[in-house]
């Protein structure tokens, strides 16, 4: 029948592509696609431009998705899971990418920044050939962390506690431990509870797996958001974040590991996180790959 071309259609095509991440995983995400949970966040997020979901495209042969070429929150970015069987069709991928997934600047001049594994080098000789430079302060680190036998007990400073959603799942506390966490000035403006719904959204999403940090006065000071793939025991850490009033106190810590713990309780055998910080790598996390990101102004 040959390989056909079609358009996302939201939202069916939701569980199928997550379906087509799950399948073709490989130990150590040496697949080199996104996780299936960094999908579903993705869609959850209070940012994906909702409007621009049918310029995904999705590549099929009799039926089953072979490729996809996408974005995750606006239109400028590209990123490209394929079937290992399927890697001949990354050039027309990223030709599809130059041609509906491209971003404008604010003086109109069209862009892509088009994100390549380091060790496909094949495709970074593709991009680098067709004008793309590598945008280094962009690059997207994967590290992993194997889950141990046992966990250390979690200590805590006197009068903090940790606490599940399922426990409580205020969201105005939510809301201020996020903004803050992630070095917002100020208070939440008042609209932004519906972007911690929609955070919830997810078909996948376990306000049991979700760990906040309880302050002594009441307030929520850290959130370790902990999301679950049963088919390849998987964990995949998303997001983090810790007061900036209440860091360096273990708090971060104390949420992540509690998260990973329980997901090891449910079977998970490695824990991810799209991050290269200094505090995953104290955690444990070392890196598999970095998904380097590579930018071309369409317009020269």
């Amino acid at each position: 029948m040959g390989i056909k071309l079609r358009h996302y259609l939201s939202p069916d095509d939701f569980k199928l592509v997550g379906d087509f991440l799950i399948a073709h995983y490989a130990s150590g995400n040496q697949d080199g696609n996104w996780l299936q949970p960094t999908w579903e966040y993705m869609h959850s997020h209070p940012y994906l431009d909702e409007s621009s979901l049918e310029k995904i495209a999705i590549w099929e042969e009799s039926g089953e998705i072979v490729g996809v070429a996408h974005y995750e929150s606006r239109l400028g970015e590209a990123f490209f899971e394929v079937h290992p069987k399927y890697a001949h069709l990354k050039p027309e991928m990223l030709e599809y990418a130059e041609s509906h997934l491209y971003g404008e600047s604010e003086d109109g001049k069209k862009y892509l920044q088009a994100y390549v594994n380091d060790f496909d080098r094949e495709f970074e000789r593709l991009v680098e050939s067709r004008g793309y430079q590598k945008d280094d302060p962009h690059k997207r680190p994967l590290f992993a962390f194997v889950l141990p036998s046992s966990f250390s007990p979690i200590d805590l400073p006197a009068g903090f506690r940790l606490k599940s959603l399922a426990e409580d799942n205020d969201l105005v506390k939510i809301d201020r431990v996020l903004w803050r966490g992630f070095n917002h000035a100020g208070e939440p403006p008042p609209d932004s509870i519906k972007g911690r719904k929609k955070m919830q959204s997810g078909p996948n999403f376990r306000k049991d797996l979700t760990i906040v940090v309880e302050a002594p006065n009441g307030d929520f000071v850290s959130f370790s958001g902990m999301w679950y793939e049963a088919s390849n025991k998987i964990a995949y850490v998303e997001p983090l974040a810790t007061d900036p009033d209440y860091r360096r106190m273990g708090l971060g810590k104390a949420a992540v590991m509690e998260g990973i713990r329980r997901c090891k309780e449910l079977g998970a055998s490695v824990a991810y996180v799209g991050s290269g910080q200094e505090f995953y790598k104290s955690l444990g996390f070392e890196k598999r790959f970095d998904s380097n990101c590579w930018i071309k102004h369409l317009d020269l």
